[in-house]
């Protein structure tokens, strides 16, 4: 089992250590055949405007989906979670609109407005779970399919998951925090070995490649 870092821009290197921590092979993805053999992928922190024109630039877009509709979890944190919502505020065109959630972007203010807050997440544990905002985007509005995982004091939605689909708008990584990649972990290697009989899944990228 492989987990893919997207490692266009932003905080790749420390997704790719906190996997390593867990005894996970991370991938760095810059191109549509470093997909193939991952089985779950993570878009990390960095500026969102950036990662937009690097994944057009690169033709990762259509292939990301892909291995999004195989089923293979995928984990945005900060700028990811914005790179993956079907909304973002003021009316910039979605991204990689796989999440049914609307992200309003710098919502906490400039880089010296970040902070450091203990959030329960249910999901993972009883413990807190220690999240590093920097020029963080919070969640406005949520699909009806969209579980929310974790909010602030103040009610403000900062995690979400949709079936495959976990983004965060803090950095766990940045705090040593390793219990959102252990359960990313968890979910692309259920992936890899959906059931005894059926195999490794195939991912819709290498079906669209070696029919062409």
């Amino acid at each position: 089992m492989k987990i893919g870092v997207l490692a266009l821009q932003g905080a790749f290197r420390e997704h790719l250590n906190t996997l390593a921590l867990i005894g996970v092979e991370g991938v760095a993805v810059r191109l549509p055949a470093d997909l193939d053999d991952v089985d779950g992928l993570i878009l990390p922190g960095g500026e969102s405007t950036t990662m937009r024109k690097l994944i057009d630039r690169w033709g990762l877009g259509q292939p990301i989906l892909d291995l999004a509709a195989s089923g293979a979890p995928l984990f945005g944190t900060c700028a990811g979670m914005i790179v993956l919502a079907r909304e973002i505020a003021g009316g910039e065109a979605p991204i990689l609109p796989l999440l049914d959630v609307t992200v309003q972007r710098n919502a906490f203010g400039r880089q010296l407005d970040s902070f450091e807050a203990d959030l329960a997440v249910p999901i993972l544990g009883d413990q807190p779970v220690h999240g590093v905002f920097i020029r963080a985007p919070v969640i406005d509005r949520t699909g009806p399919d969209v579980d929310v995982l974790a909010r602030l004091d103040d009610g403000r939605v900062v995690a979400v998951r949709e079936r495959n689909i976990i983004a965060a708008a803090f950095h766990p990584e940045l705090a040593g925090e390793t219990r959102f990649h252990r359960l990313v972990a968890t979910m692309a290697a259920e992936h890899a070995d959906p059931g005894e009989g059926s195999g490794r899944r195939h991912h819709p990228t290498r079906r669209s490649r070696s029919s062409t």
